[in-house]
């Protein structure tokens, strides 16, 4: 595999995860599931992004919720949102009758209240944990951006398609290799980031490990399987469990 090919693979999964400015990419460009490893890399700079805006705004003395709410902000414009609609999508499809309304519920774009109600919550508490973080934080924030992007790619390389499209499926087809080696890359930069935060990195990892979990049984039981709202409600909800238990522990 070339270089040139791995950089391709990489733009595509900054494309699909992130808003970040990284031009076009030439024919024939790699699939999805190629590019899946990179997933986890795709936190990097949002983790850095968040970090800058925390700092900055802390040494300007703005209050600290709302530099907690600026912080969640520019998180969502640099990923458009994408992981908070799964996330909506998600807890609205929690309460159909049956797999095949759930799934049709989770394809509606409008949100129902349920989705309201967990967004609310979701971003209070991650408003309120990234306010109660020091600026040396990091190491923290970068951790918690990438290990919950590399849940998402664990629970797609371990849970079947919910359906026969969509983005879940799409990632999870045309495989080239042993789900350890597509984890390498991500595992290796989130551990760098997990020993750069010392101890605390480890009930931070598993808070985020017990949320994304929740997600794949909830999912797997009322589903059958992953969609790309699942992967999106897993990073989410194992983002804001990470910042919840890194502002406890920092």
């Amino acid at each position: 595999m070339s270089l040139r090919r791995r950089i391709d693979e990489l733009r595509l999964g900054m494309m699909m995860l992130t808003r970040l400015p990284i031009g076009r990419l030439d024919d024939p460009a790699p699939t999805l599931a190629q590019a899946r490893w990179s997933f986890p890399l795709a936190g990097l700079p949002l983790g850095l992004g968040a970090w800058g805006i925390l700092a900055g705004l802390q040494a300007l003395n703005l209050p600290p919720l709302a530099t907690g709410f600026a912080v969640l902000a520019v998180l969502a414009a640099l990923t458009g949102g994408l992981h908070h609609d799964g996330f909506a999508d998600f807890a609205d499809g929690m309460g159909g009758r049956d797999r095949a309304h759930r799934l049709e519920i989770m394809r509606d774009s409008r949100v129902g209240s349920y989705g309201v109600i967990a967004l609310i919550l979701a971003t209070g508490l991650g408003a309120s944990a990234l306010s109660a973080l020091p600026p040396t934080a990091w190491a923290g924030l970068l951790l918690v951006s990438m290990a919950s992007r590399l849940a998402m790619l664990v629970l797609l390389d371990l849970m079947p398609p919910a359906r026969h499209d969509g983005l879940g499926q799409m990632a999870a087809t045309d495989r080239i290799a042993a789900p350890w080696r597509v984890w390498l890359p991500g595992g290796l930069l989130t551990l760098c980031a997990a020993l750069a935060t010392g101890m605390a990195a480890l009930p931070v990892l598993i808070a985020m490990m017990l949320a994304a979990a929740w997600v794949a049984w909830r999912a797997r039981k009322l589903l059958g399987g992953q969609t790309g709202d699942v992967l999106g409600a897993a990073q989410l909800s194992s983002e804001t469990a990470g910042w919840l238990v890194l502002a406890v522990v920092l």
